[in-house]
Order: C-alpha cells, then structure tokens, then sequence
C-alpha cells in the first residue's frame, strides 16, 4: 500500500519524508519540476541535493492530479504527468489509503481600475520571476497590498537591481499586534526576519507606508502611473489624499488564497476557507490528510510541521508504527496560533469594493466587469453560484475561478467561495485524456 502525498512544497516534501522514514511507499506529485514549491523555488538546483528526498519516496515532477474519487478503502488519485498542451502526456492512477493534500496556496488580488494593465504583477509572480529567472520586473517598482510577503519580495527585487519605490500596506498591522501578545509570541521567531527587512527597506532608502494603497493604474500599452491614495480603517479611501506616482510596474498582493480543489472534489470539511483538521492533520473525511496553507497561512515553518504530522498520521493508518513526533506536534500548536493571529493583522476590508469602476473587469478570464455582474445579480436574479456563472460567465475561463473567486465571494452577497472551488476536473486535461483507461502496469496497488 501506498502513501500520496500531492504537493511537494514545505508541508509536502515533510509529510512525503515522514511516512517514508516509517517505512511506507509513498508517491509525491507535484507540477514542478523540482521540489521545494513556491517558498523554496529553485532554478538550477537538483531536488536531491537540496531537499534529500529518503528512499521509499517516488518523485512525480511536471505531474498534476487532475481528480480524486472515492474507492472502497481510500481514494483513487487521477494524474497526468507532462505539460497539458505538449505531446506524450501520459496517464496514471494510484489507489491510496491514505491521501495528504498539501496543495498550497496563490496569491490573492484585488481588482481595481486599470489592473489588468501590463506591468501590474502580482507579488508572487514577480518573486517567482526573481528566483527562477534572476529578473526583475521593472526599474520602478511599487509594492502594494497587505501582508508580511511583499517584504521578502521587495528584498529580492532590490537584490535584482530594482528601484522600489515604496511597500505600502493598506492596513495598520503593528497596532493589532501589540493588541495580540499571545500572537505575537507564536511568532516571535519572526522578529528578527522582520528587524532584516527593516534594515534592507532603510538602507536602500525605501518609504514603508501603512494605510495606504495603489487605487488606479494608468497607462495605454503598459502602465506607466499609479494613483495612491491614504485609507480609513475600512479601505475607503480619504478623500484629498491621493497622489500620482511614475512607475513602470506594480506589484499587488492581498494574502493568499488556499488551493481547495482536490480538498472540495474529496468532500473535507472547511471553516473560515480553509481545510479543517484535527490535531493528527486529519480531515472530515477518513484517510484524508490536509497539512501547510490550505489548512491556514502561516509560513514554510509551520506548513512543515503540519506535514510532518500529516505524513506520520498517514504511515500510522497503512499500519506503521513511527514514534509521536513530539517536536512537530509543538510546532503546529504555536503555527495555528500564530497564523490565527497574522489573519487577524492582515484582513481584507470592505472599502476595495467601493473603489471598482464599472468597467472593472473582475473576472479576467472571461472579461467579465463590475456592471455586468451587479447586473447579474440584481437585473437576472442569479442569486447562487451555479446561476451566477451560468449567468454571467463569472468564472467559467481557464483560471475556473482561482483569481475572481474570492472576490466575487465579496462582491455577491450569499455565495459561498466553497461552491466556487468545486471543480471535479481540477486542472485542464484533454477530451480524449478523459476516455483513457491506463495500462495494468501504470496502477500502483
């Protein structure tokens, strides 16, 4: 029997290690060619020699698991291992008992006028052209949004040889820290991280702004200025403070979205939008695992923890014996906590919606703006997420919903952002992909 662990970032690559060390097979998908995720996205790095997968860990690179189904004593797992549109994508399903999903997260953007200009990036798309192509995304560089990332990613684009203009956050999270000392404790490992940042910010004479954010981008082919303006402690803006800046790009984010389509298709449980699990990493639904930031954001630390956890739990359910990990079982406590509490510093606030135009487009894919979909709920009465999409179109394009999903949530009162995440096929595949049986010899038992 075997152990499928289906991501290989912080949380997977540790769930994957744990339950090969109690001597159970395991199979660990991911789409990347080399293990490590987003966090520890490589370029010329072989995964052995960085992260050392053990013995007993098949590696699955380039590979996607496109659906989960329910089979008598677990799930069977659908992959695809190659690019979706190249020749000689092969087909292959594991039948598991014990299924970790450690799925990740993606950048949340909020939209706004002229958003979709280019130039507009979000944070982790311009920290993963930092890290993997060693390029920066502009000469003058604006960061905006909210949240402890775009720290790390202003760093790696003045190590790039970016000018960064400023990081300004829309929030005010140093007050609801000091509010939250048991928060701020969970993470008190964080504080020379940030004391870092601080250092790199002022050295390199770059303005930290709190309250306040990007609210329009402007240009014709690309954008070349930005409207900021100061914010009241709901988002709106305050009227008079608005300024233009010239930049050449802008890099958006507003936390992190989990990735919950594998963990919806499995039928776990959520609360607050993410994955909910028990002390042992344990889903709703028996023999499935969840562990890293679809179960809350909370940093590489924790998510390897929770894998750890998850991928001990799951050797323990194919009848390994491997000893309590004490250590991570700790870590997990302070991480939860400590995420707990950075959601609590860093929430989105209402005020963003008032600043859409009514042609803002909110659904990329599909060119869906602001107008249309206030007409589709109030003209045409789609009232729940099957109509709306039906209606509107909302989320039906490639993205199936990943980037206008959470927003639309805000937007349409009553939609429930789970019911957004339903997507039995999870990532693109072909007709005739679908009508393939695999070989005897492409099963594992």
């Amino acid at each position: 029997m075997t152990v499928v662990v289906v991501g290989a970032g912080p949380a997977g690559i540790a769930a994957a290690g744990a339950a090969a060390r109690a001597g159970v097979r395991v199979v660990l998908v991911d789409a990347a060619a080399r293990p490590g995720g987003q966090y520890h996205r490589q370029n010329s790095l072989s995964p052995e020699g960085e992260f050392g997968l053990p013995e007993g860990v098949e590696h699955l690179a380039d590979s996607s698991v496109w659906a989960v189904e329910p089979i008598d004593g677990g799930h069977r797992v659908h992959v695809r291992t190659g690019r979706a549109d190249g020749p000689g994508r092969r087909g292959r399903r594991v039948d598991t008992p014990a299924l970790v999903l450690a799925t990740g997260a993606y950048d949340r953007a909020l939209p706004f006028p002229g958003w979709t200009l280019p130039g507009v990036y979000t944070a982790g798309a311009a920290q993963a052209l930092v890290k993997g192509q060693g390029v920066a995304v502009g000469d003058r560089v604006l960061l905006a949004g909210t949240g402890p990332f775009l720290l790390p990613v202003a760093e790696s684009l003045l190590d790039a040889g970016a000018g960064v203009l400023g990081v300004f956050e829309a929030g005010r999270p140093f007050s609801r820290w000091l509010r939250d000392p048991r928060g701020m404790f969970a993470g008190r490992g964080k504080l020379a991280e940030l004391a870092r940042y601080a250092r790199v910010l002022a050295a390199n004479g770059v303005p930290y702004r709190t309250r306040t954010t990007v609210i329009a981008a402007h240009g014709v082919d690309r954008v070349e200025e930005v409207t900021t303006a100061r914010l009241d402690p709901d988002w709106n803006v305050l009227a008079g403070t608005e300024q233009r800046v010239r930049v050449d790009a802008v890099c958006v984010g507003f936390g992190f979205t989990p990735q919950l389509e594998l963990a919806v298709a499995a039928r776990c449980k959520l609360h607050d939008g993410f994955v909910l699990v028990d002390a042992a990493q344990a889903t709703s639904v028996p023999g499935v695992f969840a562990a890293g930031e679809i179960t809350g954001i909370g940093g590489a630390e924790p998510a390897a923890a929770e894998g750890e956890v998850a991928g001990t739990a799951a050797a323990v359910r194919l009848g390994a014996r491997p000893p309590v990990p004490h250590r991570a079982l700790r870590a997990v406590r302070h991480g939860r906590r400590f995420a707990a509490a950075l959601a609590r510093a860093h929430p989105v606030r209402p005020g963003w919606q008032g600043r859409l135009a009514d042609d803002t487009l909110v659904c990329r894919c599909e060119e869906v703006d602001h107008r249309e979909l206030r007409e589709a709920v109030g003209g045409r009465e789609a009232s729940g997420a099957r109509s709306l999409k039906l209606v509107s179109r909302v989320g039906l394009g490639p993205c199936q919903g990943r980037i206008c999903g959470p927003n639309v949530a805000d937007l349409v009162p009553g939609i429930d952002p789970a019911a957004l995440a339903r997507r039995p096929v999870a990532v693109p595949v072909r007709l005739a992909e679908l009508s393939e049986s695999p070989a005897p010899q492409e099963e594992t038992e």
